[in-house]
């Protein structure tokens, strides 16, 4: 058995993002095309640009940010988050099969921090992937299909995806999942996802948040406390 670490990647954002993002903005503003609004981009100092793009988006017009493309490569995401993860639908996924790919030797699993901090509790969970593993093992060894001994296998098996998504959504994504009542595995996914991209263009920091930093209170049921709620 190998415990694994998450791993993020941001492998691929347009190197002109801001000059997209402006151009799609002015469009919608101006009598010139799009096209003569590109062509002059470089006229456009990028404060200019900046103050444009901050009035459109803090106005609710965020297809303008759609056009921006995001790619995102992830290793050792368990597959319990993976099926939170692909929930949001206005993504694109290719994630590794279970039904094609043989699990190794050793299987590479996450463990959920709540359980990692009680050691009496990580090894029973250590020894219920070592009894999975085995039963796996033979299973395949006698034949079956990978498609079909893959049922025994735990949502902590890891997993690897690549993710594209535009900058709207990956807002919408960061306003839920960086809620401190999402689930540890995909809020730190999620936060990695931000960081990364913030690193390139800091301007997305303050979108790039719990929704109740955007919206001054929390909509939740059951808040965490840490604004107050819709009702006060």
């Amino acid at each position: 058995m190998a415990q694994k670490h998450l791993e993020v990647s941001l492998i691929s954002i347009p190197d002109n993002l801001l000059d997209i993002v402006y151009t799609a903005c002015r469009t919608c503003y101006s009598p010139e095309g799009a096209v003569e609004i590109f062509k002059n981009i470089s006229d456009i100092t990028d404060e200019k640009k900046f103050s444009l793009i901050k009035k459109v988006i803090s106005s609710g017009h965020y297809s303008t940010i759609e056009h921006i493309q995001l790619t995102f490569a992830i290793n050792n995401i368990s597959r319990a988050a993976t099926h939170q993860l692909v929930r949001h639908r206005h993504a694109s996924y290719s994630q590794k099969s279970q039904r094609y790919v043989k699990e190794k030797d050793e299987l590479d699993y996450i463990i959920p921090e709540a359980i990692e901090k009680d050691p009496i509790l990580k090894e029973k969970f250590q020894k219920h992937i070592d009894s999975v593993l085995k039963l796996y093992s033979e299973f395949i060894d006698s034949g079956i299909k990978k498609e079909d001994a893959r049922a025994i296998l735990p949502n902590a098996t890891v997993s690897s995806l690549v993710m594209s998504l535009n900058i709207r959504e990956l807002i919408h994504l960061a306003n839920l999942r960086l809620c401190t009542r999402a689930q540890y595995e995909i809020r730190q996914t999620v936060k990695k996802m931000c960081e990364l991209v913030v690193e390139r263009e800091p301007w997305l920091k303050e979108h790039l948040v719990p929704k109740c930093e955007r919206l001054g209170y929390c909509d939740e049921d059951n808040s965490c406390g840490k604004v107050k709620t819709k009702n006060g």
